[in-house]
């Protein structure tokens, strides 16, 4: 499933893969903010997401597999545990939210520049 993860991040408009924090954290940006972060923990993926906060609240009592985000501001971004208990499709909707809060945050020049790219 990293693969899976990795694979539909790097599809996002204008994402990158960087290690900012070493090898074992893979950090996805679009304009050079990070919309993504995937780790392996004991053995499965997990990976961190931009949320907006009341979504953030309810997806985490919804699933024990959601939680605050690990080293991330607690209000604003989960870590999502990949053990099979959140279907691929809500996953990508997740990584999908996040893409689309980081370019929100955006300034018009930038988002417009990202979102005219052919790829």
């Amino acid at each position: 499933m990293y693969k899976k993860l990795e694979s539909y991040c790097l599809r996002k408009k204008g994402a990158v893969s960087t290690y900012p924090f070493g090898p074992s954290a893979q950090v996805f940006k679009v304009g050079g903010k990070m919309f993504a972060l995937l780790v392996e923990e004991n053995g499965m993926p997990a990976i961190s997401l931009k949320c907006d906060p009341v979504i953030a609240e309810n997806l985490r009592e919804q699933n024990k597999a959601i939680r605050p985000g690990y080293h991330l501001n607690k209000q604003h971004w989960n870590t999502v545990t990949v053990d099979g208990s959140i279907p691929q499709s809500e996953l990508y909707a997740m990584i999908d939210h996040s893409y689309e809060l980081v370019l929100k945050g955006m300034t018009k020049a930038a988002r417009s520049a990202i979102e005219d790219r052919l790829v």
